[in-house]
């Protein structure tokens, strides 16, 4: 909804990937703070205090398209964009608490969640907006209502059931692997984690592949306003795409841990391609349907791939610090994708865009050709795959 009220508050399609790159930028914002907590508060409080920050943040914004107020909606937005950065950490949490061999299954169990919130969100966006609608309030606010109830149940779900403390599981984890001689607890400063070429390829692919794929989903929805399409076609796209990021998350998981991070990270790489090659042929909705799906699947195989690869490159002293630290970097890439796509839309158009991104797709294709010889630490656990 964010392009939406961007356009209708600000005055204009230039400021269509405002709310986007505020929202981005929050979460960059915030990201390595998230991370430093992690260590200091523990994973369960962490995670439930951003998302608990993200109901209010939702409030806001709500109450802002309500009443016409754009700088307070941005704060709102901005706020949610902080929850969504300490959530995505719940990722790595995953990774930590599994054995090296199932890393990237149980990274990926945890993205295929966004799955049921594809299906959900999509399915609530009009009746939040016919609820609030009904009460003489603008459609575009009752999205942002639904969102701060969900919210909200997040937090206290995390509190409650979060348990044990995911840090300790993940001590007992690393203790285990350092019995076997399979890790140390020794931090490196970040230049020496940087120059391993598999900490290179997933830094670079998180951060690459998240600015592609938020340079055309921010524009889709706009693009198809301008084509005369109402609110629920718009809604369905997008769930489409957002499904596309999910629901194939524990096949990007398997894939990874049985070829690798190099090959699965190409594969998403020319499936990014071939979706930004597609999104401008028509603005129907069934080829927008198919293009926005394949640009969340292959942004999907990238990230899974790329942060079990980042995962695999870090002891366990280092992961919440340097996790967090990709992350800041990953919503700053995203801040400035979203900015840059309305303007580049307002100014020469949705094919533009498409081509942009597709540049950038075959950009890191290439790039991960290039990594010839990756250590991917792997198969440190016994034969029952258990640490």
């Amino acid at each position: 909804m964010s392009p939406l009220v961007g356009a209708q508050l600000g005055g204009g399609a230039a400021w269509t990937g405002t709310p986007a790159a505020v929202y981005q930028a929050g979460a960059a914002l915030l990201a390595y703070v998230w991370g430093l907590a992690m260590d200091r508060l523990g994973r369960r409080p962490t995670l439930a205090l951003g998302v608990g920050l993200g109901a209010l943040g939702a409030v806001l914004a709500s109450v802002s398209v309500a009443r016409a107020r754009f700088p307070a909606f941005l704060a709102g937005v901005a706020c949610m964009g902080m929850a969504f950065s300490a959530l995505q950490l719940g990722r790595f949490v995953a990774a930590e608490v599994s054995a090296p061999s199932r890393r990237a299954r149980a990274l990926s169990t945890v993205v295929f969640g966004g799955t049921v919130g594809a299906v959900l969100g999509a399915l609530l966006v009009g009746p939040a907006g016919a609820f609030v609608r009904s009460r003489g309030v603008d459609e575009l606010a009752g999205p942002y209502l639904a969102s701060a109830v969900l919210l909200a149940l997040v937090s206290g779900l995390l509190l409650v059931f979060l348990r044990p403390e995911p840090r300790d599981v993940a001590t007992a984890v690393a203790d285990v692997l350092a019995a076997r001689g399979a890790g140390s607890d020794a931090q490196r400063a970040l230049v020496e984690i940087i120059r391993q070429p598999g900490a290179r390829l997933a830094v670079v692919t998180l951060v690459l592949a998240q600015a592609i794929m938020v340079m055309l989903m921010v524009v889709t929805g706009v693009h198809m306003k301008d084509h005369a399409h109402a609110l629920h076609a718009i809604s369905l796209v997008i769930a489409a795409h957002v499904v596309g990021m999910y629901a194939l998350s524990v096949l990007s998981g398997r894939l990874t841990d049985a070829r690798g991070a190099r090959g699965t990270i190409g594969a998403g790489a020319l499936v990014l391609l071939l979706s930004c090659l597609l999104a401008p042929l028509s603005p129907g909705v069934v080829p927008l349907v198919v293009s926005l799906f394949l640009l969340g699947w292959g942004w999907n195989l990238c990230y899974v791939a790329g942060s079990a690869l980042l995962s695999s490159q870090l002891r366990p002293a280092e992961r919440a610090r340097v996790q967090g630290l990709n992350d800041l970097l990953m919503g700053s890439a995203s801040a400035a994708g979203a900015l840059g796509s309305g303007v580049v839309f307002a100014a020469i158009g949705y094919r533009a865009m498409a081509l942009v991104s597709a540049a950038a797709s075959l950009a890191l294709f290439l790039l991960a050709l290039s990594f010839r010889e990756l250590r991917e630490q792997r198969a440190l656990a016994p034969a029952g795959g258990q640490a």
